[in-house]
């Protein structure tokens, strides 16, 4: 009987009767996973909890007979031969009882899922970390360039931005004139941007000059009938220490139809070093604005129509109440979203100018209004300048309206 049995069925060793009946769940012992036709009827296990163990799905005895001939023709050896009389019968499981619990999928199945699921989740991550935008070093082109002092850049706009607020003057100072208000600043600021435009001189003397103004009339008082030779004053003063070639003081004398003489002009200069203390050395925005700039890596048409923005706000005496800084940042964050009509202020930006958009905006939106209105009223000075071909017609760009819908 015994010598019959090993003919028959060979090498399968079957699992114990008492093995089977300890476990919930019966796991065949071949290592393809090849369902039985049989399972011995000493096995005393419900036929609704042996259905439960559907090891794996019809496709899957498919997929093995087409890629694994050679187990096919091994199956044929489980076939049930008459002539051999067996101890055991096989149970046929492939039929599903129709139970959809959880119970019916398999274990291996659950953990590929579960695998699958974090793979993707690592993967969504790994996206993220790759499409944050870098920050990146605008002064990696320089190093070799000595003019640049790359070498400390840094701690030089970092002392700027320290000392900035000693330059800055109260937007309330005309409350303490008793002859000149606003409305007369604001016409001497626009005349001199005429004066400045006609003379061909350097940008940053034009914004010195309009820093020693204010300055100046913060601390002295100051009647109508001077204010023009406090201005022009104010550009030579500039002129002397920005310019490689400076006006004479005949040239200012002539720019003001002869209203005052050279002596007066000379005066007037000893008078406002004295009040300023010779103290000339003043960030304004001109030096942020070159920094900024190229952190933004502007390009010409960027670069004029955040000058022509800034230099709006010269006139305003509104404006004097936002440091430097902060007029240079929010001139070129507003320039960008009226170029590009969208918000846009890059991770480098933000980290070169210590300023985010929240901090920009409430500037940024007196900007656009000043660009929406500098075409009309009086007061054209600045825009008639960047309407010229030298300016590369900035004053015509749309403003950013859609920055004041929000």
């Amino acid at each position: 009987m015994e010598g019959s049995k090993e003919n028959c069925v060979p090498r399968i060793p079957l699992i114990p009767s008492s093995n089977l009946q300890e476990g919930p769940r019966m796991k065949p012992l071949l290592h393809h996973r090849l369902p039985l036709g049989n399972i011995s009827q000493n096995v005393n296990m419900p036929h609704s909890q042996v259905n439960k163990l559907d090891l794996s799905r019809k496709c899957t005895a498919h997929t093995i007979q087409h890629h694994f001939p050679q187990e096919t023709k091994k199956q044929n050896l489980l076939a049930p031969n008459p002539s051999c009389k067996l101890d055991c019968d096989i149970v046929d499981i492939d039929d599903d009882d129709g139970d959809g619990s959880d119970d019916a999928v398999p274990v291996f199945v659950k953990h590929t899922e579960a695998m699958l699921d974090e793979i993707d989740k690592i993967e969504e991550v790994e996206m993220e970390d790759v499409e944050e935008e870098p920050v990146l070093d605008i002064d990696a082109c320089d190093r070799k360039d000595p003019l640049a002092v790359v070498e400390y850049i840094d701690d030089i706009y970092s002392f700027y931005k320290d000392i900035e607020n000693s330059s800055c003057v109260s937007p309330n100072y005309m409350t303490s004139q008793l002859d000149i208000n606003e409305r007369m600043r604001a016409i001497l600021i626009d005349w001199l941007i005429e004066v400045h435009y006609k003379f061909e001189l350097l940008e940053e003397t034009l914004f010195l000059t309009v820093n020693l103004i204010d300055r100046f009339l913060e601390r002295q008082a100051v009647i109508r009938n001077k204010l023009q030779l406090v201005g022009v004053t104010a550009m030579l003063i500039a002129c002397k220490y920005e310019e490689v070639t400076v006006p004479t003081v005949e040239d200012f004398i002539l720019i003001t139809d002869k209203a005052y003489t050279r002596n007066e002009v000379l005066d007037m200069e000893k008078l406002m070093m004295n009040i300023l203390q010779f103290k000339l050395s003043m960030p304004t925005p001109y030096m942020f604005m070159r920094r900024f700039l190229k952190a933004a890596h502007s390009d010409k048409k960027l670069e004029l129509l955040s000058f022509f923005l800034v230099e709006l706000c010269l006139v305003e005496c509104k404006m004097l109440k936002f440091s430097p800084s902060l007029l240079a940042a929010a001139a070129i964050y507003t320039a960008q979203c009226s170029l590009y009509q969208f918000k846009q202020w890059t991770k480098t930006t933000k980290w070169y100018t210590d300023y985010s958009e929240e901090k920009l905006l409430e500037c940024s939106r007196l900007m656009v209004t000043f660009h929406q209105k500098a075409g009309s009223g009086k007061l054209t000075g600045v825009y008639r300048k960047y309407n010229t071909w030298k300016y590369g017609c900035a004053a015509k760009i749309e403003p950013a309206l859609f920055l004041l819908d929000n």
